[in-house]
């Protein structure tokens, strides 16, 4: 594992982009790159993460999954494909795995983080890989019309599945990128984009999307920590709004989001890689913090994601089923109102 983390480092190292969107009146802008509005610039050194990496290896972990192993039914199902090509007008939101949501609002059929391939890692020869098969590929979905990218982490932006919706026939969907992703994007050929920083909005037809922050930071090579900006994303339409939190510790931003969006119908909120605390408490949430986030972005219903898909930390894929329950439990919370779906599943929501 070791050697394909220093020989993935090497293989990366293609993208070194300057920063040009440096802007000296915004806080969380700095000559190379961007930080977090309520906590440390994020990132661990790399002779931190391969202390870790180590640690992990001869402490044998992550663990079985003990769970699916006791008899879970396994978390996948095959989406209805054909309501969802010709679903025109009905709200409804599909989990494929990991952060991919296929979310259906106002007409258009949106992607969030969009992941199929099958390694999280810049080679598909090595790396966390699928545990679990997916549940619809690209091709099955119908014509995509936006992409709402959290940030450059290799989980998060996958190469292969960017080019291979810059490539779907009919034409690219538009890319929604924070900025410096952007030129990423143009690199590889991708044309309809519309770059975002914190707190900035587009719309199409009755369709508003808005980037938000989060606590989190980006990398793809040794030489671009930071270069790039995270966040989330909030998808609304007259009736329904819809949170995407990407990826990110716990923080300050999602009572400020709340204030500034009042609540939201959905919140799809992640609730794995997260052992151990020492390493990922900055950068990724629990499911105890995920359950905080729930609250204090005023959530309806809220999906849990990030979780079952690839193995990236030290806790056992299964892990969050058993501690999100816990956490509902401590905050009295019912599973309804924060649940974790199985890969391929969808809901519909009504408009209020």
């Amino acid at each position: 594992m070791l050697v394909a983390i220093a020989l993935s480092l090497v293989l990366a190292a293609m993208w070194t982009p300057e920063h040009p969107y440096y802007d000296r009146t915004r806080a969380h802008h700095l000559p190379d790159g961007f930080t977090n509005r309520h906590g440390a610039r994020g990132g661990k050194p790399l002779g931190v993460l391969l202390s870790w990496l180590a640690q992990r290896t001869w402490a044998g972990l992550p663990p079985t999954p003990s769970t699916w192993v006791q008899g879970y039914d396994f978390p996948v199902v095959t989406p209805d494909l054909e309501f969802l090509g010709r679903n025109p007008d009905q709200i409804s939101v599909t989990w494929i795995g990991h952060a991919t949501l296929l979310v259906q609002v106002g007409g258009l059929n949106i992607l969030t983080d969009p992941h199929f391939s099958r390694r999280a890692f810049p080679v598909q020869w090595a790396g966390p890989q699928r545990r679990v098969p997916l549940p619809a590929t690209l091709a099955e979905l119908p014509p995509i019309d936006v992409v709402a990218i959290s940030h450059s982490h290799y989980d998060h932006l996958d190469r292969g599945t960017i080019e291979a919706l810059r490539d779907q026939p009919g034409g690219q969907p538009l890319f929604l990128a924070p900025l410096g992703v952007d030129l990423w994007l143009r690199a590889r050929g991708v044309e309809r984009i519309e770059r975002f920083d914190w707190w900035e909005s587009h719309r199409i037809g009755s369709v508003s999307f808005h980037f938000v922050p989060a606590q989190h930071w980006s990398s793809r090579t040794p030489f671009d920590r930071n270069r790039t900006l995270w966040g989330g994303w909030v998808v609304a339409t007259p009736g329904f709004s819809f949170y995407f939190a990407g990826d990110t510790g716990y923080s300050r931003d999602f009572a400020d989001i709340a204030e500034r969006f009042g609540g939201f119908d959905l919140a799809a909120i992640p609730v794995g890689a997260y052992e151990p605390r020492w390493f990922m408490k900055d950068q990724h949430v629990n499911p105890d913090e995920a359950v905080q986030i729930h609250r204090d972005v005023r959530a309806r219903r809220s999906v849990g994601i990030h979780w079952g898909t690839f193995e990236l930390t030290d806790e056992a894929l299964d892990a969050p089923i058993g501690a999100l329950a816990a956490a509902r439990t401590r905050y009295g919370i019912g599973e309804e109102e924060f649940a974790l779906w199985r890969h391929g599943e969808t809901r519909i929501y009504e408009r209020r």
